[in-house]
């Protein structure tokens, strides 16, 4: 079996486990990725091990060319000598040779992305063809460490990426989770619903709903901003008599794009620090694609709702009396508009906004620039929305002690299983990466950046379709791509690569997909309609969101 067909094997084995253990043994997603990943990690041969270890260490060369080479290094790296190693990709087995026969011949500094590139001219005994783009240049003590790593036991190995996942992200969710529900309880989100509402008017209430829900649903999940303004969109059509379709899915349209593209939410975070996103660069274009599909969304409901009709049903979890109850409730409880955005502007505010200053800020006071900077870190800004969150629940609720507590316990007992299935996903991803996808995915016929994220959408649209969540979609299909972002052969910003996952994650909706049933139980609806409106509205939005994907890394790539 050839190198490639093996690779191929290992990654189908790990994929089929994880989608044939949730369809066919209804595992929690948690299991299902643990699974997944022992069995890539128990396939990988040695070789594969030592190779990925080494490439992980090794010094990008980017050019080979009649002068010499060139390399880019991080400003961090220590100089280059001849104790450096030129290793031949053919093979790492194989003697290697000292950098001595190659001489340092220019430095050059690129700020922007905090690398240098380093020329190294040929002497006389070596010339251009003794070399390729593809050989490897490593330190030698990072070199032995490399090939040491493969020893590694499976456990540690699993329990080491797992770890270095929940770093990454756990406490990013534990404080979304705890924004999201004091939002709930403290009466915020009912505040920024109804404002919105009576800022458009009633003519425009789709418009609002769509704002909402796309607004709501950065920092809560899609199924609890669903349960939220469902009832608002059912005290509206008994107020206006019409149109409860139109409202039903303009929430849909908002909430559930937010849900794939914008960090907090555990999709688009996980997407983006696997491939080196900035999470402020993620947060703003996130929302930028989001604004075209959910303005494509608008549309097709406005479609959708003009040639079809959805009655007001009694459903299990709101009867029509208690929707009238509801709908008369006193607004003077819920807390002021602006106390109710801060949590969810706060940190796009801190992250996005010292992602596009940095360049000007770099010339303040170094002291100064330090104390924005960790302001802005993700960390931080999320800590701080949730202490804000927090307060504005204990200011605005009549809670007891013991209240409090099971409010905050509920929240992160939510986050706890999501940074489980996160982090997972992480261990999962890495055990892909170790198998050598990169070479398997560059080795496909992939002649520009448009036919990668096209590709890109589709594996991740059809994991989605399969298994019905579409974080674990995400997830599984980042670990296909992740490895690439090193290489340099994406040819755009990798932003655009998590882009198009994000865009990929949401059709089709169908039966295996909770928040499809979510969206049919709470509305009413029946599972035919909501094959017919549900399912067409995630396709048309995904479809749109890839167009502009498309169209974005085609005029500004980015790199």
């Amino acid at each position: 079996m050839s190198p490639t067909t093996l690779i191929l094997a290992i990654v189908m084995a790990g994929i089929v486990t994880v989608i044939g253990s949730i369809l066919l043994f209804r595992l929690h997603a948690f299991l299902a990725l643990v699974l997944g990943a022992l069995v890539v990690a128990i396939c990988t041969p040695r070789v594969n091990l030592e190779n990925f270890a080494v490439e992980d260490a090794d010094v990008k060369i980017v050019s080979v060319n009649e002068s010499g080479l060139e390399l880019k290094v991080a400003h961090s790296v220590a100089p280059l000598d001849s104790s450096w190693l030129i290793v031949h990709h053919d093979s790492i087995e194989e003697p290697y040779e000292s950098i001595a026969q190659l001489k340092t011949s220019e430095h050059l500094t690129n700020p922007e992305n905090d690398q240098k590139t380093i020329r190294l001219g040929f002497t006389q005994d070596y010339s251009r063809d003794d070399y390729q783009k593809t050989d490897l240049v490593i330190a030698p003590d990072e070199f032995v460490a490399a090939k040491k790593s493969a020893l590694v036991t499976i456990g540690s190995r699993l329990a080491a990426a797992f770890g270095s996942t929940a770093g990454k992200v756990g406490l990013i969710i534990a404080m979304a989770s705890i924004i999201g529900k004091c939002l709930l309880d403290s009466g915020a989100a009912h505040r920024i619903v109804d404002s919105t509402l009576k800022l458009v008017g009633e003519k425009r209430a789709p418009q609002a709903f769509i704002f909402s829900g796309f607004l709501l649903a950065i920092p809560v999940f899609f199924d609890t901003v669903f349960y939220l303004m469902v009832p608002i969109g059912k005290a509206m059509r008994l107020r206006t008599g019409k149109n409860y379709l139109l409202y039903v899915l303009a929430i849909v349209s908002g909430g559930t794009m937010a849900h794939s593209l914008v960090p907090p939410t555990p999709g688009p975070l996980f997407v983006a620090e696997e491939l080196n996103v900035n999470i402020g660069l993620m947060i703003l274009a996130g929302c930028g694609v989001g604004l075209f599909t959910s303005t494509a969304g608008f549309f097709w409901c406005h479609w959708m709702n003009r040639i079809s009709e959805l009655p007001l049903r009694d459903t299990p979890d709101l009867s029509l009396a208690d929707l009238e109850k509801l709908s008369s409730r006193d607004e003077s409880t819920l807390p002021p508009l602006s106390l109710s955005l801060l949590p969810i502007l706060l940190p796009v505010f801190l992250i996005g906004g010292f992602t596009i200053l940095k360049p000007a800020l770099e010339g303040l006071n170094p002291t100064v620039f330090y104390i924005l900077q960790t302001l802005a870190d993700k960390n931080i800004a999320l800590v701080i929305s949730a202490m804000i969150a927090i307060g504005l629940l204990i200011k605005q609720s009549d809670l007891t002690k013991d209240e409090f507590a099971s409010s905050m316990q509920s929240s992160l007992a939510g986050a706890g299983i999501i940074i489980l299935i996160t982090s997972a996903g992480g261990a999962f991803g890495q055990m892909l990466k170790m198998t050598g996808v990169a070479t398997l995915v560059q080795e496909l016929p992939l002649h520009s950046p448009t036919l990668i994220l096209i590709l890109a959408f589709l594996i991740t649209t059809a994991i989605r379709t399969a298994q019905g969540s579409s974080t674990v979609a995400m997830i599984t299909t980042v670990g296909l791509f992740a490895p690439l972002v090193g290489e340099g052969v994406l040819g755009v910003h990798p932003v655009y690569i998590a882009l198009a996952i994000g865009c990929g994650s949401k059709p089709i909706a169908w039966m295996n997909d909770s928040g499809f049933w979510v969206i049919t139980r709470m509305s009413g609806m029946t599972e035919k309609e909501g094959l017919k409106f549900i399912t067409p509205l995630s396709a048309a939005m995904a479809i749109s969101g890839l167009v502009v994907v498309l169209i974005a890394a085609a005029v500004y790539p980015g790199v």
